[in-house]
């Protein structure tokens, strides 16, 4: 898998963490760059180390079932993904209210939100074991680009709300459908 391959995947799994990075952008006022940070620090953090688990875990088993390990990469993405095109569909006509204006970042939330949003990234990390993926690489390139898109995720909610939290979501999970079958046909016509 290929630099490209990994940012379209590191955007794919970022999606998630966009959506409840706007969320959190519709409660300020104005952008709180401090809690802006903190909140793509949380996320990019979180879709980093997740892969990693999920690396570590996938390599302990991944020499015994090397001859479907493909089907497993697909199984995963594209549950994963239809998963986020199925709830993105659900919540399109569902508004997102906000209790309180400007309130202060709870660490305990965002950690919880942080490990919910990256539970993905975990089975992705299996699928890297399979895959003979660069772990460092792709970590990084997940990480960075999670950071990038929930900074921007904390700007876009404060601006224009709640109008792309669900397209969003929907083109993350296509994303990640859409590799998990161009890891298919790799195996099956190379």
């Amino acid at each position: 898998m290929g630099a490209f391959e990994l940012l379209l995947m590191g955007v794919g799994l970022a999606m998630d963490a966009f959506a409840v990075s706007i969320c959190k952008g519709l409660a300020m006022r104005k952008v709180n760059k401090k809690q802006c940070f903190i909140i793509a620090l949380f996320f990019g953090g979180f879709q980093a180390i997740m892969p990693l688990i999920g690396w570590f875990l996938g390599s302990q088993f991944a020499d015994k079932i090397s001859s479907i390990d493909h089907w497993i990469a697909f199984i995963l993405l594209a549950y994963i993904g239809g998963k986020m095109m199925v709830e993105a569909i659900r919540e399109k006509n569902e508004p997102v209210e906000v209790e309180e204006m400007d309130p202060a970042l709870d660490i305990k939330e965002l950690f919880i939100l942080a490990i919910a949003t990256s539970i993905d990234a975990l089975a992705v990390g299996i699928t890297f074991s399979f895959l003979e993926v660069n772990i460092v690489e792709a970590i990084t390139i997940i990480g960075v680009v999670t950071f990038i898109i929930s900074a921007a995720g904390v700007f876009v909610g404060n601006i224009f709300g709640n109008k792309y939290k669900t397209k969003a979501e929907f083109a993350g999970g296509l994303i990640l459908v859409l590799l998990g079958i161009k890891i298919l046909l790799e195996h099956m016509l190379g």
